[in-house]
């Protein structure tokens, strides 16, 4: 694993993997924060361990759409370069039922602004898929299969924007509906992803940078 990261450093552009402090940038809501689930289990803080990295800074909050985000990042005012960055962005757009041609726009300029921490290196910057919170037990009193087309319908979106943008991008959303049939993927509210299901994000982002 140590060669792996050092490897993966050294692609992301880092001088020297064991010397260089890594700098790394999480932006996005509640899956990003983690909520319900311990620090160490969030994803940020997981692929940090995995990649050797110092502590990621975090701008995120649950609840978040995209236009509050943007709001949030101009009021923390990041300096970059990092030499990683990820965005993960939109779950709550769908949920207050915000319109596609929105997010968009909203999502293009958000990238935009990411790929600008990373000092203009698209390939430092990671894009993760909306996972699919309709098979969870919350959801158990909704439409869940209107929710799941929304869901693509808006990933459709920010993977389109995201390799046009040549950036690189994560797809968990297949695995986040593993959740219908395996509760232990679910945190305890229900909702959230648990700490095993932020893992496997975790082993689905390095092994993109890998490439």
């Amino acid at each position: 694993m140590r060669y792996l990261c050092a490897v993966i450093l050294l692609t992301l552009g880092c001088a020297s993997a064991p010397e260089h402090h890594s700098r790394y940038l999480a932006l996005g809501d509640s899956y990003t924060i983690g909520e319900s689930v311990a620090v160490a289990d969030r994803y940020p803080v997981q692929l940090a361990r995995e990649l050797k990295l110092g502590e990621p800074e975090i701008i995120a909050k649950t609840g978040w759409t995209t236009d509050e985000l943007n709001v949030a990042i101009d009021k923390t005012n990041p300096h970059g370069p990092y030499d990683l960055v990820t965005l993960l962005i939109g779950v709550n757009n769908q949920y207050r039922g915000r319109s596609a041609d929105e997010y968009r726009t909203q999502f293009t300029a958000l990238l935009q602004r990411a790929i600008g921490f990373a000092g203009g290196k698209t390939r430092n910057v990671v894009v993760i898929s909306i996972p699919d919170w309709g098979v969870t037990p919350f959801a158990k009193d909704r439409d869940r299969a209107k929710i799941g087309r929304e869901i693509d319908q808006f990933n459709a979106i920010n993977r389109e924007e995201t390799l046009r943008a040549g950036a690189r991008y994560v797809d968990i959303t297949p695995f986040s509906r593993g959740a219908a049939t395996d509760p232990s993927l679910v945190a305890g509210d229900g909702l959230h992803p648990s700490g095993k299901m932020y893992s496997e994000w975790t082993r689905l982002i390095v092994y993109n940078l890998r490439e």
